[in-house]
């Protein structure tokens, strides 16, 4: 026992929400802190998830981005809510509640990225697609509960994002400081995010020799060695991150980055306006010429 600690109490079988019903249980053992709290550290550290997607939220509006920011970021919020629930009851019902608005967000920017200069009919077609997509992805996993089906899918659909996104910044940032700068912030992102999935299968693999050194050192030193909790944190900030990047890069991609500045604010990079009543003067010209394209 490492000097200041006290003693993990013993694993429970259940608590205040029962007998788990999810089909997944992790490393950390259950209602060890707390008779309310299934998992303790794998629900507290969604705060950061809820956080930053809330962060993500204000700034979308606050600097006037498109709708489908705030979206994304609600929808991440919805994730960190869900992912909040289901480790502090581990119930099946709240499980979904996690896994599936993963996929369900994730969506937004997949359809942002791959309907870019498309004519609104082809772009009504693509989100028509990922819907149907979306729906049978949900049927087949409600019907076989295999966890596996949700994560191949959750990579799947980032991996197809990263690379449009990647190919859309080299194809149409003349700039080449945004451009650097898109290209820092996508590494930073995905690499924190690969670096929380890293951490989370050291968490799976190695979960008897955690759970043994964790009660080795005592609480709170055992909290650093929850890989499930780290994925939550890392993999919340590598969100947030391409978010901000998909953010940015959709400036350059509508002609309006004159009127944004990418800054920080509290150590986060943040898409700022610098000129509100110019970025609505300019969104009105194009939609008026929107609207004569469709009158010719």
């Amino acid at each position: 026992m490492l000097p200041f600690a006290w003693p993990y109490p013993p694993e429970q079988k259940d608590g205040y929400w029962g007998i788990p019903t999810s089909t997944i249980d992790w490393c950390e053992e259950n209602y060890v802190i707390s008779t309310y709290i299934a998992e303790a550290l794998n629900t507290t550290t969604n705060s950061v998830f809820i956080a930053l997607a809330t962060f993500a939220i204000y700034h979308a509006f606050h600097n006037k981005l498109e709708p489908r920011f705030i979206f994304t970021a609600f929808g991440f919020l919805l994730v960190g809510v869900g992912s909040w629930l289901f480790h502090m009851t581990l119930r099946y019902h709240f499980q979904l509640l996690d896994e599936l608005p993963m996929i369900y967000a994730t969506c937004i920017p997949f359809w942002s990225v791959f309907s870019e200069f498309k004519t609104p009919r082809q772009s009504i077609l693509v989100a028509v697609g990922i819907f149907t997509a979306a729906n049978l992805l949900t049927v087949i996993y409600l019907y076989f509960r295999n966890p596996t089906i949700h994560q191949a899918a959750y990579g799947i659909l980032n991996g197809f994002i990263i690379l449009r996104s990647i190919q859309l910044n080299v194809k149409y940032v003349h700039d080449k400081t945004a451009r650097a700068q898109l290209h820092k912030t996508s590494i930073f992102g995905v690499g924190i995010f690969l670096l929380g999935y890293f951490l989370w299968n050291l968490d799976i693999h190695f979960c008897d020799f955690a759970r043994a050194t964790r009660r080795e050192w005592g609480i709170p030193y055992g909290f650093v060695l929850e890989g499930h909790g780290w994925w939550h944190i890392f993999t919340g900030i590598g969100v947030y991150y391409s978010l901000v990047y998909e953010e940015y890069l959709r400036c350059f991609l509508t002609g309006t980055e004159k009127y944004f500045q990418f800054t920080w604010i509290w150590g986060l990079p943040v898409v700022y306006c610098i000129d509100k009543q110019g970025l609505e003067r300019y969104r009105s010209v194009q939609k008026l010429a929107e609207e004569d394209k469709k009158h010719i």
